[in-house]
């Protein structure tokens, strides 16, 4: 009975493993082109039946070495695609892997099995917040759960190095404030907005990390699904079903991350992820899966003027994020301005 249970989950997991180019499953959203920056992708070709059958070998043989509780684990998270939150799959870091000539930690296995069929170093990779190995180095036991992990957003080309300016000079004025009375110190508002109109209230982030979504299993944050819209638009109806999991936003050291965890992209305009001397930014196109540090506090303190958000009621753009769900604006596109998007996001920060 042991071995049926832990050969059967071994088999769900294999089921669910990732699909690469050729399988007819590939997400249409995981790929593409279009958009002026993006995250790095790579197509794979699917791979010939040789390799595929080395492959499933060689996961049934690691898996099978798993313990049965740690596979419920994994299949938890790569069943619900990171939808249902699953503790940390602690295993050794330093078992490797081999298929054809490639050697692999098992942790990297394991990702592009279930993940990125197209990985091909950890350097591409950023480990969730939530995840207890973030922020340790070499640990003998590393979480290997796919959906602790995202994929790092390359841009095309970064920006020159930043000149410095006090920080006073970006400091809203007092008059600005967003924070009510005898209300708990947030890092940021969240406004949700669809096309040129605002839909329910500020959403005030006391929290590191915030999960902004239209419909997720075991959903704890900003809700979009649970805002009254009057807004009857074909369009907008749409990329409103379509935000799914949506993106978590999350305060770190560095900055603040953007982790689209939707089966969209997402397209991202910030004053800190493009040349501040430029007349105007450009929109960022982010793909599922994929991380971007949508706003860095050193860059921040670099800007030599305001960015350029053409649309928002608080004149504060240089502490400014705008997040589109699914359609992207801008000069590469045919919406110039994010008022014209169907679904979108305004993230206003507390610099005081």
């Amino acid at each position: 009975m042991f071995r049926t249970k832990r050969s059967g989950l071994v088999r769900r997991l294999w089921r669910s493993r990732a699909p690469v180019e050729g399988d007819g499953e590939t997400d249409r959203g995981t790929h593409g082109s279009g958009g002026c920056c993006m995250g790095k992708t790579t197509k794979v070709a699917k791979s010939n039946a040789g390799s595929e059958a080395e492959l499933k070998a060689l996961t049934h043989s690691i898996l099978k070495k798993i313990k049965e509780k740690q596979l419920e684990v994994l299949l938890q998270a790569v069943e619900s695609k990171g939808g249902a939150r699953s503790p940390c799959l602690l295993l050794p870091s330093k078992v490797d892997a081999k298929v054809g000539q490639q050697s692999y930690s098992l942790p990297m296995l394991l990702y592009k099995v279930f993940r990125w069929p197209d990985l091909r170093h950890s350097s591409e990779l950023k480990r969730l917040s939530c995840c207890e190995s973030y922020g340790k180095i070499n640990p003998e036991l590393v979480c290997c759960n796919p959906h602790h992990m995202s994929r790092l957003c390359e841009l095309e080309s970064p920006p020159p190095p930043y000149s410095r300016y006090p920080m006073d000079y970006l400091k809203p004025p007092d008059s600005l404030a967003l924070q009510e009375s005898g209300e708990r110190a947030h890092w940021c508002v969240v406004a949700y907005w669809e096309e040129k109109t605002r839909v329910g209230r500020l959403y005030s982030v006391q929290e590191p990390s915030l999960d902004i979504f239209y419909d997720l299993p075991q959903g704890n944050g900003f809700c979009l699904g649970q805002l009254c819209s009057e807004n009857k638009s074909p369009l907008v109806q749409m990329v409103r079903a379509k935000i799914g999991y949506g993106i978590q936003l999350t305060r770190e050291p560095d900055g603040v991350w953007v982790y689209n965890r939707s089966c969209y992209p997402i397209f991202i305009k910030s004053a800190t992820l493009d040349n501040p001397d430029s007349r105007t930014l450009l929109v960022h196109k982010v793909f599922p899966g994929f991380s971007i540090k949508a706003f860095d506090y050193d860059k921040a303190g670099s800007l030599q003027r305001p960015n350029d958000h053409e649309f928002t009621q608080q004149p504060r753009t240089g502490f400014t994020v705008q997040i589109s769900f699914v359609k992207g604006w801008g000069q590469c596109y045919t919406r110039q301005f994010i008022s014209s998007c169907p679904c979108w996001l305004e993230v206003i920060f507390n610099t005081r």
